[in-house]
């Protein structure tokens, strides 16, 4: 643009050269500024734009009347040239031509600028010239304004203003890769803006992206930020104080967010998870820094949303392996692959079954029975362990009917659940769709939460949908009860009616060891808050002994019998579940029925 301009003054200059001619434009501040005036000192021309037209846009095109030009004949007589009559004698300047340039929908965009060294008007061929100079002048900015519209689209982002992903792209391209540490990159993801969506619509969930934008934005200055799309921002940093100290820059977004924001009428304080990458010697160039930043932010927000997170070595190939993981799981969920294996839970006394905890295997496309623990990064992913949890449900529904109609009395059934599943979905709806479906009363199932998930952390959404389950008959195990933190006040949270402890505890049931008297204490509480307590990892007839003489009643464990399948556990039912006629004790030690027998001690310690 600029080169254009000052092409169209030299050929004017050259077929008048009694003539001196400028551009005039407005820049992104609204500002004016001089285009092009080859033949002008600079200083000259800055001085025409503020004495003359005044800074802002508005003053000047408020001067001319309508799109007519404004012929000043004579400096000396023109108030509006007072201050810089001087400068213009000195130039040689003694009159003064100026034409509006106005854009396509009759907005001010410009000035047209001639000087004449002689006190005059313009003859009648200079005028036609001047107009066809204006003509020109008015479609080279307007296609300047054009390209600079398609630019500020291609490269800002309309909801925040922010630079977009394009521009965001465009600078890690151009960021220097020879100097380790010296910049280092955040991506940061909105963590409440699903849910804001979701419950006071998308106009709300605009407002927070907005306010979000806005505010990191403010925080990081003069790094820059960028919004990537969708509630997924990002900032280059190259400021050495900022790269000296990232978890205190990631603290000064957590405090300019954490400030409630008015969002279609609703009060919400934005919720983000940030992940950081520092460029090192081993990137191989800026992207690789990006996909590290986006591996940090990945495990900031399966750790724990609400975190900073910091990139270190190893971290890819931890959630390549959970994303391995993941597909494999959905592959055996669409191939239905995923299969219920049950291990009974028996009373220490009787040595009966009174229910049985089922257990997710996944069988590979070789025929291979494959654990759950195998496959537990996978369901850190809400979709997959929703959707694992729905076929659990539905295989054990459709497994105690069977062994109902085959005669045996309902038994409780034990069956493992995540904070996904009171998040995504309701989950009486699907125990409903599933148990009701086979006629199988809720009053028969133990919905198993492990603690150190949302529970732990006194989440009322899970506390209320247990409130809720059971209300409609459903019971609800601590799973792994000791292994999170301050087990003991979950009792106090949320409602239970059985408390499984830690096979980690039980393991280690001997004379003198702390876990005797944890144990105990454990079997006391729960004795007094009317909670049954299940031992877990029961490997030994020695441990049963001494469970039983602590006062605990229920055991389970491969001193039991191990994990098997459908038809397995019907027979080990028949034989040994209480209330079925005939039944008889389990014997011990020993693994009963059509289990496998035993593994060694060293091996069995804490499988599952």
């Amino acid at each position: 643009m600029e080169e254009t301009a000052a092409h169209l003054c030299s050929e004017v200059e050259n077929r008048l050269p009694s003539l001196v001619c400028a551009v005039m434009a407005i820049d992104a501040t609204g500002a004016l500024y001089s285009l092009a005036a080859p033949s002008l000192p600079a200083d000259f021309a800055r001085s025409i734009v503020g004495v003359v037209f005044g800074e802002s846009t508005a003053l000047a095109g408020a001067a001319f009347p309508g799109d007519a030009p404004i012929v000043v004949s004579d400096i000396t007589r023109d108030v509006r040239w007072a201050g810089l009559t001087a400068e213009a004698a000195a130039l040689g300047f003694q009159a003064c031509w100026l034409s509006p340039i106005m854009g396509e929908h009759g907005e001010f965009i410009g000035v047209l600028v001639l000087h004449s060294r002689e006190p005059r008007s313009p003859s009648e061929s200079e005028t036609a010239l001047i107009a066809v100079c204006r003509e020109l002048c008015e479609i080279a900015l307007r296609r300047h304004e054009q390209a600079s519209d398609r630019e500020r689209r291609t490269n800002i982002d309309g909801l925040t203003r922010l630079p977009n992903r394009a521009a965001f792209d465009a600078k890690l391209a151009r960021l220097r890769c020879d100097t380790p540490g010296s910049w280092a990159l955040f991506v940061l993801d909105l963590d409440n803006l699903k849910s804001v969506n979701d419950s006071l619509g998308h106009k709300a969930g605009d407002d927070l992206i907005r306010a979000a934008g806005e505010r990191l934005a403010g925080a990081m200055a003069p790094d820059v930020a960028y919004r990537l799309g969708g509630d997924e921002f990002a900032v280059i940093i190259e400021r050495p104080e900022v790269l000296r100290d990232l978890d205190a820059a990631a603290m000064e977004i957590f405090t300019a967010l954490e400030a409630a924001v008015e969002c279609d009428g609703h009060s919400i304080i934005p919720a983000a998870s940030i992940g950081g990458a520092v460029f090192t010697a081993g990137d191989e160039c800026a992207a690789t820094v990006y996909q590290n930043a986006d591996f940090a932010l990945y495990h900031a927000k399966e750790t724990g949303r609400g975190g900073f997170v910091r990139y270190w070595p190893g971290l890819g190939s931890r959630i390549n392996h959970r994303r391995r993981a993941i597909r494999e799981v959905g592959s055996a969920l669409a191939d239905h692959r995923i299969e219920a294996f049950y291990q009974p839970v028996v009373r220490l006394d009787s040595r009966k079954i009174i229910g049985v905890e089922a257990l997710c295997r996944l069988r590979t496309p070789s025929g291979e029975l494959v654990a759950a623990r195998s496959f537990r990064d996978a369901t850190t992913d809400a979709k997959v362990a929703t959707e694992l949890t729905e076929r659990m449900l539905s295989l054990v529904a459709k497994d105690m009917h069977d062994w109902h109609e085959a005669g045996l009395p309902f038994m409780q059934v034990g069956v493992n659940v995540s904070a996904a599943d009171f998040y995504m979905g309701d989950v009486v709806r699907k125990l409903e769709n599933s148990f009701g479906l086979m006629e199988v009363p809720l009053t028969c199932l133990v919905l198993e939460v492990n603690e150190d998930t949302s529970i732990g952390r006194g989440d009322k959404v899970v506390a209320r949908q247990i409130e809720r389950l059971r209300h409609h008959g459903v019971q609800v195990a601590l799973d792994d009860f000791g292994t999170g933190y301050a087990s003991l006040t979950h009792l106090l949270r949320v409602p239970v009616d059985e408390v499984k402890i830690d096979r980690s505890f039980i393991a280690r049931l001997w004379p003198d060891d702390p876990s005797m008297a944890i144990v105990q204490g454990l079997i006391d509480i729960a004795r007094q808050l009317n909670i049954r307590v299940v031992a877990e990892g029961v490997e030994t007839e020695v441990q049963a002994s001494q469970l039983w003489s602590m006062g605990c009643a229920y055991g389970q464990g491969f001193d039991f019998s191990r994990p098997v399948d459908r038809n397995a556990m019907c027979d080990l039912l028949r034989r040994h579940g209480m209330g079925v006629s005939g039944s008889i004790a389990m014997a011990s030690p020993g693994m009963m029925g059509t289990a496998s027998p035993k593994l060694p001690l060293k091996r069995r310690a804490g499988m599952r």
